[in-house]
C-alpha cells in the first residue's frame, strides 16, 4: 500500500510512518521542512511543500492508496484550511479512505448531552482553539462523501508502544485519562486497511 502521511515530523505522524515503513509499506510524506524528518528508508518519498498549497498536495497524493493526516494545532489554522484542499484532491484523484488524528474534545459529551466534550463540563482545558480547528476539519470530512476515520486520543504522553487500550466509536472510553504517543499512533495506523470504524470518530484510551 501507498500512504499520503501529513504531518510526519510530528510526534504521531512519525509513529505512524515509522510503523507504516516497518511493515514493507510505501509511505509519501508532505513535509516543509525535510531535515526535521527523522526517518529514511527506501520505501520512504520525502516532498517538500505546504499542505496550504493544493498544488503540492496533489504532488505528493499521485499515486497513493490512502491518506493519514496527523496535522497539529500549534495556534495556526492549517488544520482546518488545508483539509479542504485535501478532500479535494481525493476526490479528483478517486481516493476515498482518510484517517486523521484528533483531539478528545470533538467527541460526545457524557455528561451534557447535545455537546462535543470541549463544550461540555469534561474538558479542564481552558483554551478552546485547539478543540475548534480540530472540530472545523471534522465538519469538512463530515459533509464529504470519503471513507473517513478520527482517531480521538485524550492526554497524550510519550511512551512505548503497549498494543492494548479502549476506543468507542463517538465516545471517550469512561474513565479514560491518557493514551500514548505510541498507542495512539498503533490504533490509527491499523485503521487505514479497515472499515471499521468509518465514517467515525472513536475516542481511545486506556
Amino acid at each position: 500500500m501507498k500512504i499520503l502521511l501529513l504531518g510526519a515530523t510530528g510526534r504521531v505522524g512519525s509513529r505512524i510512518a515509522a510503523q507504516a515503513l516497518g511493515d514493507g509499506h510505501r509511505v509519501v510524506a508532505l513535509v516543509r521542512k525535510p531535515a526535521k524528518l527523522e526517518l529514511a528508508g527506501e520505501n520512504l518519498t520525502v516532498v517538500q511543500g505546504d499542505v496550504l498549497n493544493a498544488e503540492d498536495i496533489g504532488k505528493a497524493m499521485d499515486g497513493v492508496d490512502a491518506v493519514v493526516g496527523a496535522l497539529g494545532t500549534d495556534g495556526t489554522t492549517t488544520l482546518s484550511e488545508s483539509m479542504p484542499l485535501v478532500i479535494r484532491a481525493m476526490n479528483e484523484r478517486g481516493i476515498r479512505r482518510i484517517v486523521t488524528v484528533g483531539t478528545a474534545g470533538i467527541l460526545r459529551s457524557r455528561t451534557d448531552p447535545g455537546l462535543l466534550r470541549y463544550e461540555s463540563g469534561e474538558s479542564r482545558r481552558r483554551s478552546t482553539f485547539a478543540a475548534e480547528e480540530h472540530r472545523r476539519a471534522y465538519e469538512w470530512l463530515e459533509r464529504s462523501e470519503l471513507d473517513w476515520t478520527i482517531v480521538c486520543p485524550t492526554f497524550l504522553p510519550d511512551g512505548e508502544r503497549i498494543g492494548t487500550y479502549r476506543v468507542e466509536r463517538d465516545y471517550l472510553p469512561e474513565g479514560g485519562a491518557s493514551i500514548s504517543v505510541a498507542d495512539t499512533a498503533d490504533f490509527a495506523y491499523r485503521q487505514i486497511d479497515s472499515l471499521e470504524y468509518t465514517r467515525s470518530r472513536v475516542g481511545i484510551a486506556y
